[in-house]
């Protein structure tokens, strides 16, 4: 085992001299494993070992004893030990679910590298347990070797040569009560599955955790791949290999908000791409909204229409993104944000409404319809200016003056509108 643990330590990049690893012990065999193996092996690899135990305090005296074991464990063998505690409240994912995040919320917070004892056996069950779930290549790939600063140096050691690397060394070690209950997947697993699976083949935890680790490497290429600082646009994605494209928009989803998609997500944004619609919108998990804008995709930020406010002149008002300003018109200037024009009454600036219409040097036409001919995305359309009076539409940012309503002499006022950012 000792060698099998270095060599899998050193094809990895798990530990370099000088690093402080920190074993986390339960006081089961293979953490017990884990830390009399990283003992013998700390000074070839001159590196700092030292342990940690957490007390879930779920099992009353056996947690006790628990902890009480690898105290006197590290005692014996001079490992400077960190104990940590704390009570565990079940959340929306369980009691198990709940532990092991007050579990690796103390282990994180140590200094160094966290070493835990996940054997292959571990990693085999973990890959059923994805599969009987459903999953993709990602999930395949069972538990890293390396997750920030959490190291798996175990995943090519069995639980059977953890066992026998203890006997060897006549090593004691605890049993966790929970771990012989069928309450929770993982056991049912271990003690139900892998055994019928295991009498069809005696090395089926070597095999499995073997294979995770060559399709976590796949993954690692395909994914490397999918990086873009800017998204493709939507023929592109369209064009690339389904096995691409899914990583490239997921990679887009975790960077617009969406903290975890799962494939429903990942379909439901690839949907956009082929919606007959070039403004197809779509809501995922977290209040994020993704839109196709033509050829593009894009995260909204849904926004609510301008409140209406009333331009004098001279004057100005502030918008967000805009400055608009009216003035005393000095010449004609009509543009697509300049508009001199005659009001009559009070001027007001305000969102577009249903069955707004304006007229330009070709017809009269909606602004809705305006809006989407100029391929203004949707979330947008609602904090576009819209500059009336009392007898009607005068101009729209973006779009121009209405030709009926454009001054053809002087005195006049000028409306200029400009950005702020």
């Amino acid at each position: 085992m000792l060698n099998k643990l270095w060599d899998f330590i050193r094809q990895q990049g798990l530990i370099s001299p000088g690093d402080t690893v920190v074993c986390a012990v339960s006081g089961g065999t293979d953490s017990v494993a884990l830390l009399f193996a990283l003992y013998l092996l700390k000074e070839k690899g001159s590196f700092h070992l030292e342990a940690a135990h957490f007390n879930h305090r779920l099992r009353g005296e056996e947690s006790d004893r628990d902890e009480a074991f690898v105290r006197s464990l590290c005692q014996r063998f001079e490992i400077p030990l960190h104990v940590g505690s704390g009570k565990v409240i079940p959340g929306e994912k369980g009691l198990e679910a709940a532990a092991r995040d007050s579990r690796y919320g103390f282990l994180l917070g140590l200094e160094g590298k966290i070493a835990t004892a996940h054997t292959a056996d571990d990693n085999a069950e973990t890959v059923l347990m994805h599969l009987v779930r459903g999953t993709g290549l990602k999930g395949l790939g069972g538990i890293a070797p390396v997750r920030g600063k959490l190291i798996r140096p175990m995943l090519t050691v069995t639980r059977q040569e953890a066992e026998m690397f203890l006997d060897s060394w006549c090593l004691s070690h605890v049993e966790d009560s929970s771990n012989e209950t069928d309450a929770f997947l993982r056991n049912r697993i271990r003690h139900h599955v892998m055994p019928l699976l295991t009498a069809e083949n005696p090395r089926l935890a070597e095999n499995l955790s073997q294979m995770a680790l060559r399709l976590r490497k796949d993954e690692e290429c395909l994914s490397s791949q999918a990086n873009f600082e800017i998204l493709p646009t939507v023929e592109t994605l369209k064009s690339m290999p389904s096995a691409l494209r899914s990583r490239v928009l997921e990679c887009f989803l975790k960077q617009s908000g969406v903290k975890e998609p799962e494939d429903i997500h990942i379909a439901l944004a690839e949907a956009l791409l082929y919606s007959d619609k070039p403004s197809a919108r779509a809501s995922f998990p977290g209040g994020v909204t993704i839109a196709r804008n033509y050829d593009t995709l894009e995260a909204l930020r849904e926004s609510g229409p301008l409140e209406a406010v009333t331009l004098t002149c001279p004057g100005e008002v502030i918008l967000p993104g805009l400055r608009i300003t009216c003035v005393p018109a000095a010449e004609i200037c009509n543009t697509n944000d300049t508009f001199t024009v005659v009001p009559k009454g009070e001027m007001t600036l305000r969102s577009r409404q249903s069955g707004d219409v304006i007229r330009l040097s070709g017809g009269s036409k909606s602004l809705k319809k305006l809006f989407i001919d100029r391929k203004i995305p949707a979330a947008e359309r609602l904090r576009i200016p819209v500059l009336c009076d009392e007898a009607g539409i005068l101009g729209a940012y973006g779009i121009g003056v209405s030709v009926d309503r454009a001054a053809d002499a002087l005195p006049a006022v000028q409306v200029h509108f400009e950005r702020t950012e």
